[in-house]
């Protein structure tokens, strides 16, 4: 009988010290734990310009399972991602990170969920050996995230299993700005949930600064959520209502003869309240627009410069 293959997904960016030890973990437990299985690692280079790329071409030269994929330049994460899932061949793809907090050693647990049954298997974060600030954000933003996304874990998660047709089902969304959380999760295929505490980062700096993850959470809200949507109407509503109530206190005052307000400030508080608002609403409907833009304009979510997978 044909052993069953797993393909790893891991998306490199400057990532040099931390690779051949993630390749290393990867190969010993595949020698015990996972001794009945095959596997192979699809890693991609998403520009980077330290020596990330020789090291994973020296990994090649010892392991032909060591499959690896070049950008031109730096596309993001979740473009490495997609061209690693569109580079996959395995029965099933773990997706998991270079940089060694997610702990390789619960794959096996991961691989015997699949066996039993699940179709993706979400190893999500219950705690994070981070800095305060950077927990503290991450709390904020998938509190705000679960109120369109219920399903997604409290801590979030990238580190996941799919099985062959999942991800085969995930490849086929089309949209440039993608959520790959909620992308996988609007699959619909049957998840089981395994917590885990991340690592605290032993390898190298983290290159998610906080503009990307400020982009990546304006991506979760746009591309699969109608809360920006619902907040402009409810504010619409909310204001509509104030200026009624106000409407009846200036008629009131003047049945009773009496000024409500009197002076420029209250005017004034009024035009800049409005017109932030106005402002604020107009920028998230320019924000739906520039997405719909760049799709429209069809250009490739990432260029290849070259691959070494035979």
């Amino acid at each position: 009988m044909k052993m069953k293959t797993i393909s790893f997904v891991i998306a490199v960016y400057h990532n040099e010290i931390a690779v051949t030890k993630t390749y290393e973990k990867i190969h010993e437990l595949f020698k015990t734990q996972l001794s009945n299985y095959d596997f192979n690692i699809n890693f991609v280079d998403d520009g980077s310009t330290d020596n990330s790329l020789n090291e994973l071409l020296a990994l090649r030269e010892r392991d032909k399972r060591v499959r690896i994929i070049t950008f031109t330049r730096n596309f993001g994460q979740n473009a490495a991602m997609l061209a690693g899932f569109r580079q996959a061949d395995g029965d099933a793809v773990v997706n998991v990170s270079a940089d060694l907090q997610d702990p390789i050693e619960l794959v096996e647990q991961m691989v015997a969920q699949w066996e039993a049954g699940s179709e993706t298997v979400i190893c999500h974060r219950i705690k994070r050996n981070d800095r305060l600030t950077a927990n503290l954000m991450s709390r904020l933003a998938y509190r705000l995230l679960r109120l369109s996304f219920p399903q997604i874990p409290s801590g979030g998660f990238d580190f996941v299993l799919m099985d062959r047709k999942v991800m085969e089902a995930f490849n086929r969304v089309e949209n440039r700005n993608r959520f790959f959380q909620g992308d996988l999760l609007w699959t619909g295929y049957r998840t089981s949930f395994i917590p885990y505490e991340r690592q605290a980062r032993r390898f190298g700096k983290s290159q998610y600064n906080f503009w990307k993850k400020l982009r990546n959470f304006a991506d979760a809200i746009l591309d699969a959520s109608y809360l920006p949507i619902r907040f402009i109407s409810f504010i619409g509503i909310m204001t509509s209502i104030g200026g009624f109530i106000y409407t009846l206190t200036v008629i009131l005052s003047w049945m009773l003869n009496a000024t409500p307000f009197t002076g420029w400030a209250p005017l004034m508080m009024a035009i800049l309240i409005i017109g932030g608002l106005i402002m604020t609403m107009l920028g998230i409907i320019g924000e739906y627009i520039w997405r719909i833009y760049d799709d429209v304009r069809g250009k490739p979510t990432y260029i290849i410069r070259e691959k070494f997978c035979d």
